[in-house]
């Protein structure tokens, strides 16, 4: 699976969000950018992301999953 194809994924079930992919085999790096965060917990923000990702994490195609998520604002402060 290459970066292009997580990240369309993503894009199903995190509308509104900007989004950054990296793939390295079956390892996966991704920035997710989006007011969607707001408010939310890390868990709970690593919870939509997984959540999106569960079939091919499940089938193996994925292996492991590093993210960074931010709200708008959050990444407005880093920038």
């Amino acid at each position: 699976m290459n970066a292009e194809d997580v990240k369309s994924i993503l894009k199903q079930q995190l509308t509104d969000c900007d989004i950054k992919v990296e793939v390295d085999g079956s390892h996966v790096n991704i920035i997710v950018i989006g007011d969607i965060f707001e408010g939310k917990r890390s868990v709970q923000r690593q919870q939509l992301v997984y959540a999106a990702l569960q079939e091919h994490i499940a089938s193996g195609i994925i292996h492991a999953v590093n993210m960074k998520t931010y709200s708008i604002q959050e990444w407005q402060q880093l920038t």
